[in-house]
Order: structure tokens, then sequence, then C-alpha cells
């Protein structure tokens, strides 16, 4: 759809405070946040060598808190009176009634997602068990569900109980996918980032501006983040954080439309699409510990971007592989809504043999590093019985 030359930069307003409120926040997270008891400390799972703070996650809630609040107040100055309309372009003042109506549901979102972001907040300071974080992120995500906020079901899917369901599933999915794919400087916050920017696209296409301003708010709080997790990184996002933004954008994926009579019903898959990476990490990490006999709680280094650096990748290369990727199915989201009905379901077999190509290419590659590392020792083992006979 066209846009009006205000609302582009009103979108632009918002992603730049969001930015420059999660870089100051950022900075003085990452001060405070040792005093506190906030650090990470390297060990055997981790690939950071020196101690480093944590907390970003708080960072990033307060950007999007405050951004969205202070909009919000913004709005109700001027429909109320006590600050001309003209202080809004034309174009925008349209859409402030509009605005205000989902007041009390964005309300509700942000307080579910800082309910998140306080529980991962105690789990990095103290730790919690994941069975308690598992319990209220399902209690958070069903309060919502009550609200009106949940997946809408084509017939004869559409029954409520089924509707909860797959909300609870796809909200509490991605906020634990989020928080896997955490395990590497710029990871979780990067690709989050990416797909902020393609809900976006996808949500604007449609129309539907609301959730696509509020992805770019979560976007630019993410990259003032990403300002300081960088490879090397000063400060972490913990599960304060990841936990906090897989959270949101399971919710905001589930509260946006992504389809409408004019374009196939399969574009109702365009966030599967979107998020395919970071799901594909989560079932994969979660699979390989289920085959071992381990808890898929329990964290490892069996994560796709470990599986990258065990094939050679440095942790760097690792990442930006994992980013092209996340844009490369992102970009199948939006194919979607140019396609004849008919041709739609093609773009989703697609995309599941470019991540089916990348699970041969990675088990291939990792059972051929480990039969090299087992043929190795046992020619080690041969050539010492035969060293300790030269010697004697």
């Amino acid at each position: 759809m066209d846009l009006p030359t205000s609302t582009i930069l009103a979108a632009l307003l918002a992603w730049a405070s969001a930015f420059a409120v999660g870089v100051v926040g950022t900075a003085l997270v990452r001060r405070w946040a040792p005093r506190l008891g906030l650090v990470d400390y390297p060990g055997p799972r981790k690939v950071h060598a020196r101690p480093t703070p944590l907390g970003g996650g708080l960072a990033v809630w307060f950007a999007v808190t405050a951004v969205v609040g202070v909009a919000y107040a913004l709005a109700w100055l001027i429909a109320s009176g006590y600050l001309p309309a003209a202080v809004l372009p034309a174009g925008l003042q349209v859409h402030v009634p509009g605005f205000l109506s989902r007041g009390p549901l964005v309300a509700a979102v942000l307080a579910a997602s800082t309910m998140q972001m306080i529980l991962g907040l105690i789990d990095d300071w103290r730790g919690l068990s994941y069975l308690l974080r598992l319990c209220v992120e399902i209690l958070l995500v069903l309060g919502l569900a009550a609200l009106g906020i949940r997946v809408t079901l084509f017939p004869p899917f559409d029954s409520p109980p089924l509707t909860y369901v797959v909300t609870v599933l796809w909200v509490v999915g991605l906020t634990n996918a989020f928080n896997f794919l955490d395990n590497m400087d710029a990871l979780s916050s990067g690709t989050a980032a990416i797909c902020c920017v393609f809900v976006a696209l996808v949500a604007t296409m449609i129309g539907d501006l609301f959730i696509g301003g509020f992805a770019l708010v979560l976007c630019g709080a993410l990259m003032g983040f990403l300002v300081f997790n960088w490879p090397p990184a000063t400060i972490f996002l913990g599960d304060a954080g990841s936990n906090y933004v897989g959270f949101l954008l399971g919710v905001v994926t589930v509260a946006g439309t992504f389809t409408t009579p004019d374009y196939p019903s399969v574009t109702i898959f365009a966030p599967l699409c979107i998020m395919a990476v970071p799901i594909y990490d989560s079932v994969s990490v979660v699979t390989i510990r289920l085959i071992e006999g381990r808890s898929p709680f329990k964290p490892d280094k069996s994560h796709f971007s470990h599986r990258l650096v065990q094939l050679g990748l440095s942790p760097e290369r690792a990442v930006l592989t994992i980013y092209l990727a996340t844009t490369a199915t992102s970009l199948s989201a939006i194919v979607l809504y140019f396609l004849p009905p008919r041709w739609a379901p093609v773009v989703l077999l697609q995309l599941a043999a470019v991540l089916g190509l990348v699970a041969v290419l990675e088990t291939t590659g990792i059972r051929s590093l480990r039969q090299n590392s087992r043929n190795g020792h046992e020619a080690a083992q041969e050539a010492a019985p035969a060293e300790s006979a030269a010697r004697n």
C-alpha cells in the first residue's frame, strides 16, 4: 500500500526513539548490572571468556515501554483537548481514535510482557526451575487469549479450545526459541531485529500499520542494544531479554492480521516463514537432547550456531550465516503475497526444503567430524604400542 510521507516519518521517528532509548538504557544497565549481581560467568557450555554483565533485556523492555507509553500519552492529550491536533500532521490525526481504541489491549500486552521480563530477570539473578517458568508463560498467554489476543483459524479449525492451544504453543514456543537462540554475541537480538523488520513490512503491506509500528519500535530497541552486544559483546540480553523479545514477537504476530480477502489464505503462514530459523533451532535442539536421553531444557552446545562452529565457522561467521538464513526464509513471507493462490504452497515447500538441506548438511558435517576424531583417536592408540616397542 502507498503510505503518506507523514506516516513514514512517524514510523522512522518511532524506530529512532526506541533506538536512542535502547542505546542509553543499555549503557546504564551495563554499568549497574555488576552491582546488582547480574553477571554471566564463563563456563564449559559458554563461548565467552570473561565475566559479562547481564540485564540487557531490561534496557530493551524500557525502550519499548517508554516509546509506546509516550505515544499513547501524546494521543490521549490530543484527543482530550489538552494539546492541539495540529501538533500531528493531518495524515496522522485520523489514526488517533483507532490508536486509542487499542489502548486496553496494548496495556495488557505491555503488562504481560513486563511480567515475562521480570520472570527472566529473577532467573538471571537467582535461577528458577524451567517448570515454573513454563507454567507462568502459559498463564500469561492464556490471560491475553481470554482478552481476545489469540490465533484466528479457518473453519472447521476455529473452535475456541483449539485457538487457545495454538496460541499457547506459538507464543510459548517463540519465547523459548529466542531464549535458546541467545547463545552467541548478537545472535538472538540480531535475529529478532531481522524478524521485526519483516513483520513490519508484511503488516504494512496489508494495511495493519499498528502492528507494523509496534514491530519497528521493538526493532529500534533491539538495535540500540546491539550497539553493545555486537562481538565482542560487553553486555548480554540474559533470560530477561531473550524471553521478553520472544514473548513479545509471539504476541505481536498473534495480534496482527496477516491475510485479507485480497490475498490467498496461505498468507497466514507469513509469520511462520519469518520465524522459521528460531523455530528450527529450538526444535532441532530439543530433538537432539531427547535422542541423547537428556532434559530438553538443560543447556548445552547443540544449538544451530554451535553446530556451525563445529563445522569450521568462526562464531561471528556462524551468526552472520544465521542472519542470512533468517533473511532468506523471511523473504518467502513477502513472496507469498505476490503469487497466485495455487502457487503459494510452493513457497512453503521451498522453505521446508531449505531448512531440510541445512539439517542434512549439518548432520553430515558433524558425523564426518566425529568420525575423523574417532579415527584419529584409534590411530593414536595403535601408534602408542609401536612407539613403546621401538624405545625398548
